[in-house]
């Protein structure tokens, strides 16, 4: 074997055509079978690691959280997301997903439970959200799926939501908590993504009342993220100083800050 691969290795500018091309041919599937094994192996050991969370290895985990460390450091409420005029948003936008939409939303009495660090809970009625300074952003919403839309959103921002509640303590702890009525979805959002310029308290898609499927009557748009963090019908908001619960990151793995 050792003098096999000399052979192969060994440069001779003698070698007629033929000899070449079997030569490169040789080389070529040496080193396949080298990257195809050593595949193999890497893929047979992190099977063996121990999950960190959901299906996630150890390993994965480790470099899913180095990432989300470098983006953390990316972000600045100075750097938004490209916005586009109203003209090129998609009428009907398109829906992803129905997690925590199937139970039946008793409308007259909605409202949003908001959890203060203290344990008191305010209920916010959409009436006295409406009344707030009104936003309106027109941006490319990007889906973990692989797809991606411009869509046009109405609504109040967050960071003007908290001030106006007076929710000074709160927006000085780390992650903020949102799950629909039925508890059934959850996200958890790290809180200077939160507080970004852009993300809305949403109640408006084109200029209408959302519609039942797109989260009425309130939901999340938060454009420095994929849509798997922009919860649809908001039931309650909490806030922590450690990683609030989140359905994906939580049962299947995903990457918990899902940033752009």
């Amino acid at each position: 074997m050792a003098n096999f691969l000399k052979d192969i290795f060994t440069r001779n500018s003698k070698l007629s055509i033929d000899q070449l091309i079997m030569k490169k041919t040789m080389i070529a599937f040496f080193f396949f079978f080298v990257f195809a094994g050593a595949a193999f192996w890497g893929w047979k050991w992190l099977r063996k690691q121990p999950s960190a969370s959901g299906k996630t290895s150890a390993p994965i985990r480790k470099i899913l959280n180095t990432n989300e460390a470098i983006f953390r450091g990316l972000l600045s409420g100075k750097k938004l997301t490209k916005e586009y005029p109203v003209s090129m948003a998609a009428n009907p936008a398109r829906v992803n997903g129905n997690l925590g939409l199937t139970t039946p939303l008793d409308t007259a009495n909605w409202a949003m439970n908001v959890i203060k660090a203290n344990g008191d809970t305010l209920k916010i009625k959409l009436d006295e959200i409406r009344k707030l300074p009104h936003t309106r952003i027109v941006f490319n919403f990007k889906c973990i799926e692989g797809w991606s839309q411009i869509t046009y959103w109405g609504g109040v921002k967050f960071s003007e939501f908290m001030k106006a509640y007076g929710l000074d303590k709160e927006t000085d702890m780390k992650y903020l908590g949102l799950s629909t009525p039925d508890k059934q979805y959850y996200v958890g959002i790290d809180m200077p993504s939160a507080m970004h310029p852009q993300t809305l308290l949403c109640y408006e898609l084109n200029d209408q009342p959302l519609p039942l499927n797109q989260g009425y009557p309130l939901r999340l748009i938060i454009p420095v993220k994929y849509g798997v963090k922009s919860l649809k019908r908001i039931g309650f908001m909490y806030f922590d100083n450690k990683r609030t619960p989140d359905y994906w990151a939580d049962k299947k793995g995903y990457d918990y800050f899902s940033g752009l």
